[in-house]
């Protein structure tokens, strides 16, 4: 058995030596300032804009539309709070039970400020009915925002039909697509504005972009030097964009094969963890992420399953990194019908394109007998 198994990659992915490759000269030999005129920072801007037309080129987008950020929650943040600032007349949003924190964060802000927010629920395996949401548009709603794919239980929506919606009604719609990018199709024809972060694809942390459709109005949340088209003042993390960029060209030139191993990964992990008594799928079994797949254990506390399976040298999850000190239930878990009980022994195995058919046997067979374990010492039984 390998001494140590990560299959923690929706909280982050280990940088691959491909994007450290692309950056290193960023740090110490091209390290110029991309605002400065001479050949340091001509070299920086260059590699900048470089970046940019590779994601650009990807989604299909125009390499103008792209705004460079500091992550994803930066880049929900601006799209939410962004729009709302450069908009008087609309003041009513429309998001999803079972989003990010950080757009979860976002709309309550600006609730608390005066805002009408509606969440509209999901069904049982997470999903957003279109025409829920469809209806719930109204003439003073400024922005829909409900995300590709869930980070938790990898449930995949219905984008394309959520943005025709708003672009029906008339209204602007906004997708959290951190775990998706890279791995699925995104219907980019029907978004208006998407956010990415690099550490989820095997990029370095501390960067991320939102793309933003030509004719957005959109207010920078940062002032100074009107960096990023005066959308995003700071000067630019040049090694992080390069890397973003590499990143980016790594996840979509192998993403075919990538995937492929990643389902059957899943699809493995399904089979194999349905067969231990007191468990309970949570996520749509097809229409999901490759990647991401999270199950309930009765009678088991998820915090002591992941200490356990960590003994034994294994890095899972409860759930979103951004808030597993916390130990409240998941507000996804919840938000699809899962019992307060079922909730809280959850566990969610996400993997990586380094991770190999050897870890996830050996994650299987270890992961009956830490449950067994638990079980034995705990005052519940399965069924009661």
């Amino acid at each position: 058995m390998p001494t140590r198994i990560y299959l923690d990659n929706s909280a982050t992915t280990p940088t691959a030596k491909e994007v450290l490759d692309a950056m290193a000269p960023y740090y110490a030999a091209e390290y110029g300032n991309a605002s400065s005129l001479h050949s340091f920072g001509r070299a920086a801007r260059t590699a900048i804009e470089r970046a940019r037309a590779t994601v650009a080129d990807f989604l299909r987008v125009s390499p103008r539309e792209i705004v460079f950020t500091s992550g994803a929650t930066e880049a929900d943040n601006l799209a939410i709070l962004g729009t709302a600032f450069a908009s008087s007349d609309r003041k009513h949003i429309i998001t999803s039970t079972l989003e990010h924190h950080a757009v979860l964060h976002s709309v309550g802000w600006l609730e608390s400020r005066g805002y009408e927010i509606t969440r509209v629920p999901v069904d049982s395996t997470g999903r957003v009915d279109p025409a829920q949401v469809r209806d719930a548009i109204r003439p003073d709603t400024l922005l829909v925002s409900i995300m590709a794919g869930n980070n938790e239980i990898g449930t995949l929506q219905p984008i394309d039909e959520l943005g025709a919606a708003c672009r029906e009604r008339g209204t602007m719609f906004h997708t959290d697509a951190v775990q998706a990018y890279g791995k699925v199709e995104l219907p980019m024809g029907t978004i208006d504005m998407l956010s990415v972060s690099a550490h989820k694809l095997h990029g370095p942390k501390g960067v991320g972009f939102l793309f933003v459709r030509k004719g957005v109005k959109l207010a920078p949340l940062l002032h100074g030097g009107g960096h990023e088209g005066g959308r995003r003042s700071g000067t630019e993390n040049v090694p992080g964009i390069v890397g973003l960029g590499a990143a980016s060209d790594l996840a979509f030139s192998e993403r075919p094969e990538t995937t492929a191993r990643m389902t059957a990964f899943r699809s493995r992990l399904i089979e194999e963890i349905s067969k231990i008594p007191g468990t309970r799928l949570n996520g749509h079994s097809t229409l999901s992420l490759p990647h991401i797949v999270n199950f309930s254990f009765a009678a088991i506390e998820g915090e002591s399953l992941i200490m356990k399976l960590d003994e034994h040298g294994i890095a899972a999850s409860t759930g979103s990194a951004c808030s597993s000190p916390d130990l409240e239930a998941s507000h996804v878990l919840l938000a699809i019908g899962v019992p307060l009980s079922m909730a809280h022994g959850s566990l969610r195995v996400s993997t990586g394109r380094q991770t190999t058919e050897q870890e996830i046997e050996a994650f299987l067979r270890v992961l009956p007998e830490v449950v067994g374990e638990l079980r034995a010492m705990s005052p519940f039984k399965v069924g009661e």
